[in-house]
């Protein structure tokens, strides 16, 4: 939804941004939206469905509604030359800067994140015929692959000028933006749900985050996040409202192609919240593709849980956008998020790319963790998840003999 800011009495446009009064009569400034451009009824049911709160109405508030992505002059690269730079660097998910946003001339934020084991697992007879691999997270500095996105944003956070920070976490965003924040001297607040495990909410304050406990799930803590950023000028660094943890995210699939000896997998099976590392795994093989670098293709295969599945359930029904989740509940704390600003991108990527969407329960999810911790992965419940996808995945057909699909382990079993 696109706004504009005009005057309420002379009508003069006046720039988006910091803006006050009229710069001609000094009179006060209205927002103006396209109205034009909407469907009444649709917004009706919309904003009837989403929970309490003043950001449910947010296509008529001055707020953007979709997502930033950061974009690469690609052709002006040479994919083949950037190939052997990349492998002659040491490891580490900056090696890769010449497409993530960092100027040449700055030092990202960095406590060692990225490089992350792809392990080959063998967890029962029904995948044989397959090559099984898992890209284990929970080696990263703070536990989960939350460290390359929050990584990424801080630093492009703080060679902007920002003097500090917030975000809505249900527990390892807020740990890893804690620890980059802290590394930057930078502070930052959390707003968390009241029911996140107290280790998670432990390691956060292990890094000196201002913690404040929310009575609602991530999207109410969500929308405080964003009253908060617009009261103290905080960089409000939640998933896809800025445009740099998708550039973090993006590394595994990086480092997974390289490991294949620069061939793309033939599927991928991720664990969805937010969907920034979804997001970000298609963003990374496209560029791959527009560098000459991979051809082929790879099916995107989005994993939920039953109690809150918006993304499965929208594309199942072959939706454009996913209506938010109802009462969701879910063990897996990373996946509970009843609704997600990146829907449509996430929906766009499994579409686009042959995958599809999978709901599985809690009870698979534990089960299918203890199988990865029997074949040596310290796996998070979310990691389990993908496990358990792949079981039916593999049942229904969808995982054919002679492919290569990777997991994600997205965190340490510990993080919890």
């Amino acid at each position: 939804m696109s706004w504009r800011l005009e005057c309420g009495l002379c009508a003069r446009p006046v720039a988006r941004g910091l803006a006050t009064v009229c710069p001609d009569c000094g009179k006060p400034l209205l927002a103006r939206y396209d109205l034009g451009t909407l469907d009444g009824e649709a917004l009706r049911r919309a904003w009837s469905g989403r929970q309490g709160g003043m950001w449910r109405f947010r296509e008529i508030m001055p707020v953007e509604s979709r997502p930033l992505l950061a974009r690469y002059d690609l052709g002006t690269l040479d994919g083949e030359a950037l190939r052997r730079a990349w492998s002659g660097r040491q490891g580490g998910m900056w090696r890769f800067r010449e497409i993530m946003p960092v100027e040449s001339d700055e030092d990202p934020v960095t406590l060692g994140e990225g490089g992350t084991p792809l392990l080959e697992i063998d967890v029962g007879e029904e995948f044989e015929g397959l090559t099984l691999l898992v890209k284990d997270e929970g080696l990263n500095p703070t536990g989960s692959f939350k460290d390359r996105g929050l990584c990424a944003a801080v630093t492009r956070g703080v060679h902007e000028g920002a003097t500090d920070f917030v975000i809505p976490s249900a527990g390892n965003a807020g740990a890893a933006l804690a620890a980059y924040a802290a590394h930057a001297g930078v502070p930052c607040k959390l707003f968390i749900p009241e029911d996140t495990p107290e280790g998670v909410a432990r390691r956060c304050e292990h890094y000196g985050a201002n913690i404040t406990r929310v009575d609602g799930l991530i999207d109410e803590c969500g929308r405080l996040s964003a009253e908060y950023g617009a009261e103290t000028g905080a960089f409000n660094i939640s998933t896809l409202k800025e445009p740099y943890r998708i550039e973090g995210k993006k590394t595994m699939m990086l480092e997974i192609v390289e490991a294949l000896g620069w061939r793309a997998p033939d599927a991928i099976v991720y664990p969805t919240g937010g969907g920034t590392g979804l997001i970000g795994s298609a963003k990374t093989l496209a560029e791959l593709r527009e560098l000459g670098l991979i051809d082929g293709d790879t099916r995107l295969y989005a994993v939920q849980g039953t109690g809150c599945a918006p993304i499965v359930r929208a594309h199942a029904a072959g939706e454009t956008y996913a209506e938010p989740w109802q009462d969701a509940s879910t063990e897996a704390w990373g996946l509970r998020v009843p609704g997600a600003i990146g829907d449509f991108l996430m929906l766009e990527a499994i579409r686009a790319s042959g995958g599809g969407g999978i709901a599985v329960s809690d009870e698979a999810m534990r089960a299918a963790a203890l199988d990865l911790g029997a074949a040596g992965v310290g796996a998070c419940i979310e990691g389990g998840a993908t496990l358990a996808a792949a079981r039916e995945l593999r049942r229904s057909g969808e995982l054919r003999d002679g492919e290569t699909v990777v997991l994600f382990n997205t965190a340490h079993l510990l993080t919890y």
